[in-house]
């Protein structure tokens, strides 16, 4: 692998009520991804089951012993990948969490990430969504080293709305930012590709998302369009609706010359102003 560039993979499946199939599914468009040069491949959020406070609770798993996971494993070491595994719903402790997990290219897990922020809203005569009824929220921020190429900062959906959360990310020096995200079809339209480009322009970072496909006979109908964001706030790469894998290049020399030009990160004013990583 290239110490400057590498190949994203981002995998905008279809997702059913079998979690059998769910797998399935999700290990023929790893090994597609792989096979076309991908290094490191992202699902998207609940990639294993419906979305939905109906759905967390039957669908959720041990991360030890959980088919999933155990299926993320063996996929990212045949195909030998950094894989990120959308999200799925964790039991632990007698809590219900959203939870992300990533593997090494031995099958080894890397990072585990718990949904932050978790997804309450309510806009009126359109969505009215509270994942807080049976979700608990995490409290870890999450990142992983590719090796000696990049190091790259998780988060889950309603995460990427928090600055915050991405500005601590690229001071500890995540060069790529990952949001497996669902976003809806009132929140996709209006600001899926807004928040992408805000978080990749302020922190001169790259940005990816990975959302399910569409499915109008969903209970939650998810927006799509994954999509890839460079430093420069330009997308990249992305797609419709439907499923699709979205491939793009991570170039790290066109990172540090965007930094090199507009030098934001040694411009901040920390005499007047600071973001601080509270310890749990």
């Amino acid at each position: 692998m290239s110490i400057a560039k590498f190949k994203l993979a981002l995998l905008q499946i279809a997702v059913g009520a079998s979690k059998t199939e769910n797998l399935l599914r999700a290990s023929r468009f790893i090994k597609e991804a792989a096979d076309k040069g991908a290094h490191l491949v992202t699902l998207p959020e609940c990639f294993n089951s419906p979305y939905g406070t109906g759905y967390f609770a039957e669908y959720a798993e041990q991360l030890e012993t959980g088919e999933s996971c155990l299926a993320l494993s063996a996929a990212a070491k045949e195909n030998k990948i950094y894989l990120v595994g959308g999200s799925i719903p964790e039991k632990k402790d007698g809590k219900l969490y959203n939870t992300s997990t990533v593997w090494g290219p031995d099958g080894g897990l890397l990072a585990v990430h718990r949904k932050v922020h978790l997804f309450d809203i309510d806009i009126p005569g359109k969505i009215k969504f509270q994942e807080s009824e049976i979700l608990s929220p995490g409290n870890e921020f999450t990142s992983f080293q590719m090796g000696d190429v990049c190091k790259v900062g998780i988060g889950i959906c309603y995460d990427m709305r928090f600055a915050e959360l991405a500005q601590i990310y690229a001071r500890n020096g995540c060069k790529l930012l990952l949001y497996p995200g669902a976003f809806n079809m009132t929140t996709g339209p209006a600001h899926w590709e807004l928040l992408q480009r805000g978080r990749a322009l302020d922190n001169q970072v790259y940005v990816a998302t990975a959302s399910p496909a569409r499915s109008e006979s969903s209970s939650y109908v998810a927006w799509g369009h994954s999509s890839v964001v460079s430093p420069w706030g330009e997308v990249i790469a992305t797609t419709d609706e439907k499923e699709s894998i979205v491939y793009a290049d991570i170039d790290l020399d066109h990172l540090q010359q965007i930094r090199s030009q507009i030098p934001v990160t040694h411009q901040r004013r920390s005499d007047m102003y600071e973001v601080i990583q509270k310890k749990n």
